[in-house]
């Protein structure tokens, strides 16, 4: 396969998914960085220790950076960037409340990239989700198609997982499908959810659908009201290494998550949680789904609610 994907950030989430991405063995080279000196480049001798015992041959790099961009030349000619700095959340806060800090951060990382690795296809995962998104586009000036975010995937993940364990059965015969915002106007989309074929309606209570649809939309708070320090990184890790990984593969496949929405659902200029074809140009095309007219109207709210904080990161 071949190509080389970066992970910025080499946190619980950075470095579990980059060693996702090792284990996968479709990339040559996975490059972890942080601005903690020492520690990427620690992680990445323990994780090529563990090659031999897991059968990859992955090569797994650590660099350390600095905010004004040195370091940065071990990321040359990435393929794909996993963008995961930023502060995660602590027990009360919401994703907005990063805002300012993550802001200054990812400018930086974006800008940094766009100068070593210009026609990457970037992931971004650090949190508010929807604006870091939309200003690691407006920091790079990559074209709209080559950044996108992660939230939908994780956000499907979840709901697949609550709706499973409710009607315990296995979570690969549950389809479900969340759009919007990663946050408070997530979207789900009860009328494409199905287990066994069967639609969820059928084996569920409205009420107890909302029930796990609210747990779904405060699925990353619950599990940082239990971590007390950090948040969640296996189930996100997950979702943004097999958006590399169908980006390396240039599979095709389609996935909610975080990409530019221009004239699709009646909707334009703002990146929005949807489902798109993913390929190596990163978003090859946003794919609309048949949606009732309460599902589209929440959508459509969701986006002007995403909109106006997107205008208030340009100036961050």
């Amino acid at each position: 396969m071949g190509g080389k994907v970066t992970v910025v950030g080499a946190g619980f989430y950075g470095s579990t998914t980059a060693l996702r991405l090792a284990e996968y063995d479709v990339f040559d080279t996975v490059v972890l960085t942080d601005i903690l000196e020492g520690k990427p480049e620690g992680l990445a001798l323990d994780m090529n220790q563990s090659r031999s015992i897991e059968g990859f041959e992955t090569k797994i790099i650590g660099a350390t950076t600095t905010p004004e961009g040195a370091g940065y030349e071990a990321t040359a000619h990435s393929d794909v960037v996993i963008i995961t700095a930023g502060l995660p959340r602590k027990p009360g806060m919401s994703r907005m409340d990063l805002i300012g800090v993550n802001a200054g951060i990812v400018r930086g990382v974006a800008e940094n990239i766009a100068k070593h690795s210009p026609n990457a296809v970037i992931i971004v995962v650090s949190n508010p989700l929807d604006e870091m998104t939309s200003l690691a586009q407006i920091a790079t000036g990559f074209p709209k198609n080559r950044v996108m975010g992660q939230a939908g995937m994780l956000d499907t993940a979840r709901f697949t997982n609550f709706v499973a364990e409710k009607l315990a059965v296995k979570v690969g015969v549950v389809k479900t499908l969340t759009l919007g915002s990663h946050g408070e106007t997530m979207v789900p989309v009860p009328s494409r959810c199905t287990v066994n074929g069967r639609a969820l309606s059928e084996l569920l209570s409205q009420s107890q659908i909302d029930e796990l649809v609210d747990r779904t939309r405060n699925g990353g708070a619950e599990v940082v009201a239990l971590l007390k320090t950090g948040s969640a990184y296996y189930a996100p890790s997950a979702a943004a290494a097999r958006m590399a990984k169908a980006v390396i593969e240039g599979s095709g496949e389609v996935m909610p998550v975080c990409a530019w929405v221009d004239g699709e659902y009646g909707i334009s200029g703002v990146y929005l949680g949807v489902e798109a074809k993913i390929g190596r140009n990163g978003v090859e095309k946003v794919v609309e789904s048949a949606l009732t007219q309460s599902e589209l109207a929440a959508l459509k709210g969701a986006a002007e609610a995403v909109r106006a904080k997107q205008a208030d990161v340009q100036t961050l």
